[in-house]
């Protein structure tokens, strides 16, 4: 089959589209899938540039998010049947092999029937985003009804799913973008305040919006100085809610601890990464969850590119160039 393979880590250049074997099922209940598309994530870089969970194997297959169709079946399986179309999170973080290939190996449980009214394309480009939205906002930020959030790069793959996710929940929604088309993109999903951070400060318009008080939830995906700056657009006993591991110096440390605020992390990676079975199935469930609300066009997701399975070097370019619109697909299939 064809795959595309990490040989060494450094920069995109060192994926390299190859022919490997079609893998085996490698248990009772596992699945082989015929992938029509992978999802490229951030994440997808960062292990490509530091090989840091599984620095001892290489060459190894990227990609965590999928979409295919279930081509093999193991003795136990009782979840899928050949023929089924599914999408999933699995694997691609450098240790067993992930989606920029024909094929996959998935076991059942985390295997999820693709929505009708989705393309593979767009059902390759969901899991990642929505486990994390999910996380981040309703696990993390316990996001109720009527409550304000902030959230950072709304226009970006984890961004806009966020911001349909946090409508869902009825909140009230402010979003930082880098230009007036992604305010439109933003707005057209239900964005009250749609703050062009090259132009505007973005706590300032915050505490504007919000009388003084701040939101009551910022879910950062940004980072840096994004991040340190948010403790001061929310309010007193809020949360703060970030993708990425940033240090912040004393004055933002302590505008966050005068204001009692909840800072969390999340890095859904981590129950795949450390093996935790009940976690992954949980995230499975989000994920089922999620699919009723993309039948229902509750949730939509934004394609901003599609590339070939042989143009992983330059969707990992772009992704890390940033400012890129929704998410980036590969097209395998």
């Amino acid at each position: 089959m064809r795959a595309v393979l990490m040989n060494a880590p450094g920069e995109p250049d060192v994926l390299a589209t190859a022919d490997i074997p079609i893998p085996v099922l490698i248990g009772p209940s596992s699945v082989l899938v015929k992938l029509h598309a992978a999802g490229v994530n951030p994440i997808d870089t960062k292990v490509r540039k530091l090989n840091m969970y599984y620095p001892d194997k290489l060459p190894s297959v990227l990609g965590c998010d999928g979409a295919g169709i279930v081509e093999a079946v193991g003795s136990s399986v009782t979840r899928v049947r050949p023929g089924d179309e599914v999408f999933f999170f699995n694997n691609g973080l450098g240790g067993a092999p992930g989606t920029y290939a024909e094929y996959t190996v998935v076991q059942e449980d985390y295997l999820v029937l693709k929505p009708g009214n989705l393309s593979m394309l767009e059902a390759a480009g969901i899991p990642l985003a929505l486990i994390t939205a999910w996380e981040a906002l309703v696990n993390r930020g316990d996001l109720r009804d009527g409550q304000s959030t902030l959230i950072h790069a709304g226009a970006g793959g984890v961004g806009h799913i966020a911001i349909q996710l946090a409508g869902y929940f009825n909140a009230r929604i402010a979003t930082t973008v880098s230009n007036s088309l992604k305010a439109e993109l933003v707005r057209s999903l239900g964005v009250e305040l749609a703050i062009d951070y090259s132009r505007q400060d973005f706590v300032e318009a915050t505490l504007n919006w919000t009388d003084g008080l701040g939101v009551r939830l910022v879910m950062d995906t940004v980072g840096g100085e994004t991040f340190c700056r948010s403790f001061a657009a929310t309010r007193l006993y809020g949360h703060v809610v970030t993708l990425l591991s940033t240090s912040c110096d004393i004055q933002h440390t302590n505008t966050a601890r005068l204001r009692n605020l909840c800072i969390g992390y999340v890095q859904m990676a981590a129950p795949l990464y450390f093996g935790l079975h009940p976690a992954r199935v949980m995230q499975t469930r989000i994920l089922e969850h999620g699919a009723k609300l993309f039948e229902q066009g509750i949730l939509k997701v934004h394609v901003g590119l599609a590339l070939p399975l042989e143009k992983a070097a330059e969707a990992h370019r772009l992704i890390e160039a940033g400012h890129t619109t929704g998410k980036i697909v590969l097209q395998i299939v």
